[in-house]
């Protein structure tokens, strides 16, 4: 007999097929529909976005011109032992011969010896000077020859960087990053003279709280007077905070050069107000104080725009209720008003302190040499040392210092109750 409480499938009307096969597909339909639309924008992330930073990732381990361009050498340096104070044997010679001359028939030499030169000073001379010879060489004892040639190949520590810096990924330059290096009897810092960047990683992340911080003690009174006054003097108020962006980054960090020299505009108005003598002027620039009066007065408008949209949207109903009901005018703001801007706070606090850390323009014009940024040092090795896998691997120390004070930031705040108004 037929079951009579098996439930027959519901079929569509237009073509007779299953009503949940017909639904699949059209959400499909959709799905793809949608998928199309977005592309573009996903394309453009992608390649704008996505592929710098894993191109900066590699670049960051990339170690693969030693052993392309000494393949020979790699092979017989595998043999040698570093830690026995000798130089290698003749066959390791006989390969830097081999390999050597066709780097220099392609020109890939002096790439190599600026590779190591970021290693050791004196490697990128050494190669120059040895391409130019390596050619008049003849058959017998090429480790003679070499040494006649410069005599840093006979010194032992040539070919431990060699050899060290074989492999096709190194984490040297990650180590160079945060002042280390490597040594035959392992990992060590560098002398105290020549350590650098965790100076600067450190007064990067001081120097950018204090900045976010300056932004939102000068800023939320100008937020609240936004909100608050009519709307007739807010919109003036808001073409004032507005007017740096019309202006060009460069021209307003140069109008704080001016303003902060110690000939400057400030300096004479405190002489003038008889508040500091002619001969003790203040020092405000090529400093920390510096950097930090500039940026914040370029970044404000970054705190004050989240607030006010966040402010605009509280009800002035709540404070006045709290006053009805016996409260001050402070512990209305505090208990009342304040924690409803909070929101606003954390996305401005994060616009500023993204951007800030990232600045190297400000800090280069007003920082002298005690308010650079690390950025300035990854700037000065892409443009101008081009030493890419250095800049590239503190940039990725960077990115994640950042993305772990996110981490720290959603777990004590919550990245969720960032808003924009």
């Amino acid at each position: 007999m037929t079951d009579l409480t098996a439930e027959a499938p519901v079929l569509t009307t237009r073509d007779g097929k299953p009503l949940k096969a017909s639904l699949a597909r059209a959400l499909r339909r959709e799905k793809l529909r949608s998928l199309m639309l977005i592309a573009p924008l996903l394309v453009f992330i992608v390649v704008t976005f996505l592929a710098p930073i894993a191109d900066m990732l590699f670049r960051s381990i990339d170690n693969r011109i030693v052993a392309e361009t000494l393949p020979k050498t790699v092979v017989a340096l595998a043999q040698w032992d570093e830690t026995s104070g000798n130089l290698p044997d003749e066959t390791v010679f006989q390969a830097l011969h081999d390999d050597l001359l066709i780097a220099v028939e392609e020109k890939t030499h002096t790439r190599l010896g600026s590779r190591l030169n970021y290693e050791a000073s004196g490697m990128s001379s050494l190669f120059r000077t040895t391409g130019r010879r390596v050619k008049r060489m003849e058959d017998g004892s090429y480790a003679e020859q070499f040494i006649n040639a410069d005599k840093d190949w006979g010194d032992v520590k040539t070919w431990q960087i060699l050899k060290r810096f074989s492999p096709p990924y190194t984490a040297g330059y990650f180590l160079n990053a945060v002042d280390a290096q490597v040594t035959p009897d392992g990992i060590e810092m560098k002398p105290e003279n020549q350590r650098l960047y965790l100076l600067l990683f450190a007064r990067t992340m001081m120097l950018s709280l204090i900045i976010t911080f300056s932004c939102l003690l000068f800023g939320y009174p100008i937020a609240y007077l936004l909100a608050t006054l009519p709307l007739r003097y807010s919109n003036l108020l808001m073409i004032l905070v507005l007017l740096p962006f019309w202006t060009s980054l460069l021209v307003r960090t140069s109008a704080w050069k001016v303003l902060l020299q110690q000939q400057g505009v400030i300096n004479d108005a405190l002489v003038w107000a008889g508040l500091v003598s002619n001969t003790d002027r203040l020092v405000l620039i090529n400093n920390q104080t510096g950097t930090i009066i500039a940026m914040t007065h370029i970044l404000m408008p970054f705190m004050i725009l989240p607030l006010y949209s966040v402010m605009k949207t509280i009800s002035p109903s709540y404070v006045r209720a709290a006053k009805s009901l016996g409260a001050t005018d402070w512990t209305a703001f505090w208990r009342v008003y304040f924690p409803q801007t909070v929101p606003g706070i954390g996305a401005g606090a994060i616009l500023v302190f993204i951007l800030s850390i990232g600045y190297y323009i400000t800090p280069e014009l007003v920082g002298g040499t005690e308010g650079i940024f690390i950025s300035n040092r990854i700037a000065y090795h892409i443009s101008s040392s081009l030493n890419w896998g250095l800049a590239a691997a503190l940039g990725v120390i960077l990115l994640a210092m950042v993305l772990l004070l996110f981490y720290v930031y959603d777990r004590i705040v919550g990245i969720d109750n960032v808003k924009l108004g």
